[in-house]
């Protein structure tokens, strides 16, 4: 898959990804939330074929990765800061994006455009793999600050419900 089907279901996958932060959610207990940013960060490593940067211009690619990348971990980390996270009555976690939040993803889907705008200026080819590497990035910032938040609540009432 390549080329105009490839942006479409990166889009498909944002636009869902994005839309579901903003309904009341279980954040996982599970010790293994940085497998899923993992797999993808493999996957666009592995599938790059070794073409992840311009191989007519590495020096401005891998600047643009890099700020891409970096892009990622704080547009991540941002939004699972301005979640709301709260516990249940059995103690489970529960997060919801705000306004913040919307305004923090608008704000990372906006420098993403702009440093595809400005490779694209140079003459750069970001491929899709790069966009993968940023999501996967993203989401690990997400889901460890999210987690780590999770694992500093209390359970509502002081005392987990008995199961």
């Amino acid at each position: 898959m390549g080329g105009v089907p490839e942006i479409l279901v990166i889009a498909a996958v944002a636009a869902l990804v994005v839309v579901r932060q903003f309904g009341a959610r279980k954040v996982s207990s599970d010790r293994r939330w940085w497998v899923l940013p993992a797999v993808l960060g493999y996957v666009a490593i592995s599938r790059s074929d070794g073409a992840l940067l311009d191989p007519a211009h590495q020096a401005v690619s891998a600047v643009l990765l890099g700020a891409g990348i970096a892009a990622g971990l704080v547009t991540g980390a941002g939004t699972a800061w301005t979640m709301r996270l709260w516990t249940g009555p059995d103690g489970t976690v529960w997060a919801k994006g705000r306004g913040v939040t919307a305004a923090v993803w608008a704000t990372g889907i906006a420098v993403r455009l702009a440093l595809l705008g400005i490779g694209t200026l140079l003459g750069v080819h970001l491929n899709a793999q790069a966009t993968t590497l940023t999501v996967a990035a993203l989401l690990l910032a997400q889901t460890g600050a999210l987690a780590w938040r999770a694992g500093t609540l209390s359970p509502s009432y002081g005392v987990a419900a008995p199961r």
